[in-house]
């Protein structure tokens, strides 16, 4: 089945506006919710809603002083508002879907108090294609992921995990597991899903690794 949204490469914006949130990872053909309530983001969202649907999700580098703006990874991901409610008290429940990565060129003039970039979208055109089947270990995955989710408490409806394909699972697990920052930034640099894919396993399998040496057993 192809996607319900597929750009062709004329079709990428040459501005974008970018929504700064840490620990924040969008991924192509992830799907992001977000409560947008701030009103420099709710005239992105609206201004968004009329020039295509686009946004542009970054990560923060580094905590910015107080009253200033923090400077940003210059890798993002591009999304698509997919979904939009209104709430009684005027927020904005938005679903983005991932689109394509982006490099950040050079930042543009404040626009109704939200920020926008020049992207570059050359180094990432591969995501517009169809993906492709993983070379991945999926039984390693799962393992890593089962061991990673008791160090963390987390619960997956693990039948629900059985019947997704790997690329889709891969996707879901690379942005909802709770990393560091810096962690999911290297898994939205990581040059295909495969490689995504085999870094997101390795960085469970550290952190349960770190967590055993620390004297706590994290059976799996």
């Amino acid at each position: 089945m192809g996607r319900p949204f597929h750009p062709t490469i004329e079709a990428l914006p040459t501005e974008l506006a970018i929504f700064p949130l840490p620990g924040v990872l969008l991924l192509p053909d992830g799907k992001l919710p977000l409560n947008i309530f701030e009103p420099r983001y709710l005239n992105m969202v609206a201004d968004s809603l009329a020039n295509g649907r686009m946004l542009g999700m970054v990560q923060p580098s580094q905590e910015p002083p107080p009253g200033t703006e923090p400077s940003v990874f210059d890798t993002g991901c591009m999304g698509r508002i997919s979904s939009l409610d209104e709430t009684e008290d005027g927020r904005l429940l938005i679903t983005l879907t991932g689109v394509c990565r982006f490099r950040i060129l050079r930042e543009l003039d404040l626009l109704g108090g939200y920020r926008r970039v020049e992207p570059d979208w050359r180094p990432f055109l591969a995501d517009l294609d169809e993906p492709h089947e993983l070379d991945v270990d999926r039984d390693r995955l799962i393992v890593a992921l089962r061991a990673y989710a008791r160090l963390h408490n987390l619960e997956f409806n693990w039948k629900a995990i059985d019947r997704i394909a790997d690329y889709d699972l891969s996707v879901a697990l690379c942005m909802a597991c709770p990393l560091e920052p810096r962690e999911k930034q290297a898994l939205l640099e990581s040059p295909d899903p495969s490689s995504r894919t085999g870094t997101l396993i390795t960085l469970m399998e550290m952190a349960v690794a770190s967590r055993q040496a620390g004297g706590v057993q994290v059976t799996q």
